[in-house]
């Protein structure tokens, strides 16, 4: 480990080591890490009665509306959801889940719960001060607007 390392190299290592392991979680289901964010979120959101768009299932998970819409092909292809054309809105597609990807959400989502259950460990575990303390900061990080000009002195 660097001497004296900074915020951003700490959490890209993080994120790295994190989504290594998250990889090695979803290759028994054939799932990215992204195929996965967008599977999940359409389980969620269907549970909850739901039936987003492609546009709506981005601004979810906040990946990019053309990367969500490769994804979406892939997964369709993969029989583990379908598309269809809002009727209320030509330009809108809805997406429902497949039974078999109602499945897969379920399982590959179980896992993924058991290795965040795992990697908070070392926290004092997911109910944890320091888990809840962790994540506060985190969401702070996430939550504020980039810089205008990222990398560039004023």
């Amino acid at each position: 480990m660097k001497k004296n390392p900074t915020a951003g190299y700490l959490v890209w290592r993080l994120a790295t080591k994190w989504g290594a392991l998250l990889d090695r979680a979803l290759a028994p289901f054939g799932l990215t890490q992204a195929q996965f964010s967008v599977l999940a979120t359409l389980y969620g959101v269907t549970r909850a009665g739901g039936q987003p768009s492609q546009r709506e299932l981005s601004d979810h998970t906040g990946l990019d509306p053309v990367f969500v819409s490769k994804l979406v092909r892939t997964l369709e292809g993969n029989g583990l959801l379908r598309r269809t054309t809002d009727p209320a809105d030509s330009r809108a597609v809805r997406l429902t889940l497949t039974d078999h990807g109602a499945e897969v959400a379920q399982a590959a989502g179980d896992r993924v719960m058991t290795l965040q259950e795992q990697l908070a460990e070392p926290l004092g575990g997911p109910a944890s001060e320091r888990t809840r303390e962790f994540v506060a900061t985190l969401t702070t990080l996430l939550d504020a607007p980039p810089p205008p000009d990222p990398g560039r002195n004023p």
